[in-house]
């Protein structure tokens, strides 16, 4: 297929202009957003996607869980769209980029191609998933999930937030299911732009990521239990110390992981201590481990040591250990025909870039399961996401949406 001459870009200030414009829905208290799924800034966030959408010419598909894509015709009938798109929800302390851009770069295709009077043999689909960030209801890339036949309908409708309502009755609430059946639509291919959320890039002075894997993950959640006691009178060899027990345990994982350098990582990010008095030797900790790595027995042997290494920790100590297994996903290869397309598309545009192992879950792990799917990186300052302070430049935007643009109007084929 022939490929887009390297002077086809798109217009980096409207597409800077229209991550702001949807920066002013859901403001965060710091710079940032909080458009959390299923609230009425989420429907109010949908709604201007969709009028752009439609001045763009382009026709909206909502499913039963209130996925949205919108549909640029190509001139084969019988040709699977290319899709394209990320998400428009944000963490509570949310910044402007995570996943806006990736929706937003994906209108920005359609309107230069509009602009250039381009046609594309497949259709092109932009995309906005639900609730990827898994904040208010959990498991994040909950509705993308659903999709690719990783969830049941069913179970997701029944996910409950902290307040007890039901995804299926908000999403019902804010008006933006669909009939549509979740799943239904075959792909040619998916494209899903992304910011980092980690410091590579930036700190190597390279302007695109052309991600190959995704990480798989395992969360272990870890429960020690001790004895309680009183921290000024109890002596020291009489002790059972759930807290030092944790502290060891979480020495072995970080030590784990460096064994598997330079792509695992572990931590523990959540910890509960109990009774969490100051005068009071902690009799039960429970803490969930996060490993990570591209590589599936990789994780699987950093699992097997924690699990041996804690139960030698705590026996020697008087402590007793339980492990369950509260979540986790297997690594994810990127097909090789898209990365290439994306990284072509880096190197016809002469942009510098390198591969790169995608730390965090995106709405394209899931997708990678049903159709031939990559993604794109940019930088982002310091490597901070997650965070209203959360920042890019513009020229790292418009670089990213212009290896999108030329990846996939490749896959979805110029018609002369």
């Amino acid at each position: 297929m022939a490929a887009p001459g390297e002077n086809l870009k798109i217009n980096g200030d409207r597409l800077w202009d229209s991550l702001m414009e949807m920066a002013k829905i859901g403001p965060g208290v710091a710079g940032g957003n909080n458009r959390q799924t299923l609230t009425d800034e989420d429907a109010e966030g949908r709604a201007l996607f969709q009028k752009w959408c439609e001045a763009a010419g382009m026709s909206m598909g909502l499913d039963q869980m209130g996925n949205m894509f919108a549909r640029r015709e190509g001139t084969d009938p019988d040709a699977l769209p290319v899709y394209v798109g990320s998400h428009l929800d944000t963490q509570p302390t949310g910044g402007k980029y995570d996943g806006v851009l990736g929706v937003l770069g994906g209108l920005e295709i359609i309107r230069s191609l509009n602009d250039l009077g381009i046609k594309t043999k497949h259709p092109i689909v932009v995309t906005n998933w639900t609730n990827e960030e898994g904040t208010r209801y959990a498991p994040a890339m909950l509705a993308s999930g659903v999709f690719a036949g990783i969830h049941t309908q069913d179970w997701a409708y029944e996910r409950e937030d902290a307040d007890g309502k039901s995804f299926g009755s908000e999403l019902e609430r804010i008006g933006w299911r669909g009939e549509e059946e979740v799943g239904a639509r075959k792909m040619h291919a998916f494209f899903e732009l992304h910011i980092e959320q980690g410091p590579i890039l930036e700190a190597e002075g390279k302007e695109i990521g052309v991600v190959t894997h995704g990480q798989g993950l395992s969360w272990t959640q870890v429960t020690v239990t001790g004895k309680d006691s009183h921290t000024g009178s109890t002596p020291m060899p009489m002790r059972r110390n759930a807290g030092l027990g944790m502290a060891r345990i979480l020495e072995l994982v970080d030590e784990i992981a460096w064994s598997h350098k330079p792509h695992a990582v572990g931590a523990a990010g959540h910890i509960d201590v109990y009774p969490n008095s100051r005068n009071v030797i902690p009799g039960k900790v429970v803490f969930t481990v996060d490993f990570r790595s591209p590589d599936l027995a990789v994780i699987e042997d950093m699992e097997q040591r924690l699990a041996e290494g804690a139960a030698q920790i705590c026996g020697e100590m008087g402590l007793h250990v339980e492990f369950e297994k509260v979540g986790g996903f297997d690594p994810v290869t990127f097909d090789e025909d898209c990365v290439k397309a994306v990284r072509n598309a880096a190197e016809r545009l002469g942009y510098s870039h390198r591969d790169l192992i995608s730390g965090a879950g995106h709405d394209a792990c899931w997708i990678n399961r049903v159709a031939p799917t990559a993604m794109v990186m940019c930088p982002c300052v310091d490597g901070l996401s997650h965070n209203e302070a959360e920042e890019i430049s513009q020229d790292w935007a418009t670089a990213g949406a212009n290896v999108l643009f030329h990846a996939v109007v490749e896959t979805a084929e110029i018609v002369a």
